[in-house]
């Protein structure tokens, strides 16, 4: 039962939720079509990994205090998380676009070459993920995003 009442952890949770629900608007504004696919996608404004591990140092700090060593643990958690969305996952994203436009290059030479421009493309291919990790402004959005909500969550349950 402690595990329904455990602040820290719902605050994360709803974080996740919030941040993965407003990239659908987001996206919206910025390009004037819905894309649901956003709800269960990575990458995107603003970033779900962030939001969820800052929310959660919030919420522990909240209720446990800043010297105390779970925030320690979890702020260390949050800033190697934020890194790595922009760091490794980022660079993995950048790397899939590459490919990506390799393998349709390929594909194009390759249809060129036996004469199948006139004919419809009869197989697809699955490309690779590009939107892998985050660009540095949305993994500060999604930072803020954790803390912000974490802390009108608290107003409202404390």
């Amino acid at each position: 039962m402690e595990l329904l009442t455990n602040f820290s952890l719902w605050a994360s949770i709803a974080a996740i939720f919030f941040a993965q629900f407003v990239k659908v608007p987001i996206q919206y504004i910025a390009t004037r079509r819905f894309d649901w696919s956003l709800l269960t996608s990575t990458g995107g404004m603003p970033s779900s990994h962030s939001a969820a591990v800052t929310a959660l140092s919030t919420g522990v700090a909240l209720e446990a205090g800043m010297g105390s060593a779970i925030f320690a643990i979890s702020a260390v958690f949050a800033i190697i998380t934020m890194f790595d969305a922009t760091g490794v996952r980022r660079q993995a994203g950048e790397q899939a676009i590459v490919l990506n436009q390799l393998v349709n290059d390929f594909h194009k030479f390759v249809d060129e070459a036996k004469g199948w421009q006139n004919k419809p493309e009869q197989v697809k291919r699955k490309e690779l993920k590009e939107l892998l990790g985050h660009k540095p402004i949305e993994v500060f959005f999604g930072g803020i995003t954790g803390v912000v909500l974490t802390l009108i969550i608290h107003s409202l349950v404390h």
